[in-house]
């Protein structure tokens, strides 16, 4: 069976990334969401064509909302909120509260996050357990992957523009930050 679906997204979170689509049956009315191509969310014959879904997104729940507006006869426009702002302030706003770095260990691909406002890791969806310690130059954080040994270091830059920097070492090597 085919899918009408109208829109897609993808959604960074600190336990994965998200794909997120939506379908929507203009002439009967009906809602699909679907999260990484599960479907999560089905409404059959809705007599009212805009509105909003709201639904849970991975492993802590965070709120996602699908608006759907018309915007001329029977065309529609369908937006994306995460934690009630737009997925672009939210992914914006992101890159400034976590840090993200993509590795492969023992052959496998690594997905590493850190929460820099509580200061939580999570490794491939999954949070970590850690250890923190003050340092002469900052702070460390660290946690164990498999047999590899990773710490997070915090330093200060001294510039009040630029702040704390983060940096990811594995095993005692440093690994490249990634864009997300």
């Amino acid at each position: 069976m085919s899918r009408d679906v109208v829109g897609m997204w993808e959604v960074s979170l600190s336990d994965g990334i998200y794909q997120i689509e939506f379908e929507h049956g203009t002439t009967t009315g009906k809602r699909v969401i679907y999260i990484n191509g599960k479907e999560v969310l089905r409404r059959d014959w809705m007599f009212k064509l805009v509105g909003k879904e709201t639904f849970p997104v991975g492993s802590t729940g965070t709120k996602a909302t699908i608006n759907i507006e018309a915007i001329t006869g029977f065309a529609y426009e369908y937006t994306l909120e995460i934690n009630g702002k737009s997925l672009q302030s939210f992914l914006d706003n992101r890159s400034k509260i976590s840090k993200t770095w993509l590795l492969k260990l023992d052959g496998a691909d690594c997905r590493i996050v850190l929460e820099k406002d509580t200061m939580d890791v999570w490794c491939n969806g999954q949070r970590m357990e850690t250890t923190g310690e003050f340092a002469d130059d900052g702070t460390e954080t660290h946690f164990a992957v498999g047999n590899h040994e990773c710490c997070i270091k915090a330093t200060s830059t001294g510039k009040k523009r630029t702040g704390i920097t983060h940096s990811l070492l594995v095993d005692g090597t440093r690994i490249i930050d990634t864009m997300e």
